[in-house]
């Protein structure tokens, strides 16, 4: 085991290792509780059950993927990183695909299997490249940032920070209502430990919520702490259904929008993690990834298996870097983040409980890392600045990441043509172009 993930090459230790790993972990676990939530839709009342995936059964489909994604990442690219489904893609599945489209949310995973094979035929092959440099780094930084605000929104609305108003659209909530203050004090105490720069703040942030929430009878108190894993059939092989009973539904620009965003996202994604990750722990080599193309290769099984089992994309974790910084530097970390997952599995009577007020800090704490990218933008350059700031701030306004994209793909050919630069512009930006014109002309 030492000799495969070269323990004396690159000075580390098996109790690095597992503190590394079980770092990753803390940090990483609060997606147990915030994915079925989110994809569950739990916080829009008045839905039909039909729209609605099985909580239970998200919970099993999240633990397995995080598992099998770490273990596939450490085993094959051997990174000490963990994966799990992405924060963003879960809300752009739930939020926009099912709740904004009306798509059945087993045709949703039939997008995300789609959009993973995809990805192993480009981790596969030299396509990678050509596309990770057709996309500029500028729509890239934006659409991070972009997300991030989408993601505080939600985080903001679940708490009751911001609700609804006809004549605003939004306003600030009732900050006495008991659970909105629930909220606020989780957000205080995670912003506290993530300034004390504690491991796994978001995770412990979630805890010290919970059980304040069960003293003051905000949450109710589990009858045990261990059970049996919750059944995953609700949502196992759903993936397949829509491809054997319905495959016309899969022919429109609709389904091909939903793919290539769930795709374009986790692929940008796990390469800004990949190279963030890998340079924190010197593992870069004159300024090239090693074995870029095995770890890419393992997100995208990992997105499929993800899929397979009943959840939104699988992805490479930013929050990785905090078991790096514990010592982490090769695969046999990640492979006791997955071993974790797996542990989690039989704590369900405990994460089952927490609430969509308990995981709102998380979701607005996420949404600060995320809006980080701001600062690689250059706003000083108009023919950047617009298509970026429209990509940023459209999709929280518009309750969709893909309208986002779709913006901020649309006008960035048009500025930089009408700045003169369109030399810098790839051929496949144009191709998107077209895609996207076409897509608000006969879907939105």
């Amino acid at each position: 085991m030492k000799k495969y993930f070269e323990f004396d090459k690159l000075g580390t230790t098996y109790r690095r290792e597992i503190i590394g790993g079980l770092t990753t972990f803390l940090a990483m676990a609060y997606i147990l509780v915030v994915n079925p939530l989110m994809l569950s839709l739990d916080v829009i009342p008045d839905l039909p059950d039909s729209m609605r995936m099985d909580k239970g059964a998200v919970f099993v489909a999240t633990a397995l993927a995080a598992a099998v994604g770490s273990l596939f990442m450490g085993i094959i690219a051997k990174y000490p990183i963990g994966l799990a489904p992405g924060m963003g893609l879960n809300a752009f599945f739930a939020f926009t695909v099912v709740l904004q489209y009306g798509i059945p949310w087993q045709t949703a995973l039939t997008g995300v299997l789609f959009s993973g094979i995809i990805f192993i035929i480009l981790s596969l092959s030299g396509l990678r490249e050509l596309i990770i440099n057709a996309i500029p780094a500028q729509l890239k930084f934006a659409v991070g940032a972009g997300i991030g605000l989408f993601i505080t929104f939600l985080g903001f609305q679940n708490a009751g920070i911001i609700v609804a108003e006809p004549n605003t659209l939004v306003t600030l909530g009732d900050l006495s209502n008991g659970p909105t203050l629930l909220a606020i004090f989780g957000l205080v105490i995670t912003v506290i430990m993530m300034v004390r720069k504690i491991k796994g703040a978001i995770f412990y942030g979630m805890i010290a919520t919970t059980i304040v929430g069960m003293l003051v009878n905000l949450i109710d108190v589990p009858e045990k702490i261990v059970d049996k894993v919750p059944s995953v059939a609700p949502t196992f092989g759903a993936a397949f259904q829509t491809i054997f009973n319905d495959p016309g539904s899969l022919l429109t620009a609709q389904f091909l929008v939903i793919v290539i965003t769930f795709l374009f996202v986790d692929f940008f994604d796990t390469a800004g993690t990949l190279v963030a990750v890998a340079n924190q722990a010197g593992l870069m080599k004159d300024d090239k990834l090693p074995r870029a193309g095995k770890a890419l290769l393992a997100d995208s099984l990992a997105t499929v298996t993800g899929a397979t089992f009943g959840t939104s994309t699988t992805t490479s974790y930013i929050e990785s870097s905090a078991g790096v910084a514990a010592g982490a530097k090769t695969g046999f970390a990640s492979i006791v983040t997955g071993g974790l997952f797996l542990l989690a599995l039989f704590f369900s009577p405990v994460l089952m409980v927490i609430t969509s007020h308990v995981t709102a800090p998380a979701l607005i704490i996420v949404g600060v890392l995320m809006v980080s990218t701001l600062g690689n933008i250059e706003w000083k350059s108009f023919e950047i600045a617009v298509p970026a700031f429209l990509t940023i701030i459209t999709m929280p306004l518009t309750y969709s990441i893909a309208t986002g994209i779709a913006i901020g793909f649309i006008f960035y050919p048009l500025t930089m043509l009408l700045s003169g630069r369109k030399k810098e512009v790839h051929p496949i930006m144009y191709g998107l172009f077209v895609i996207f014109i076409l897509y608000f002309i006969f879907i939105k």
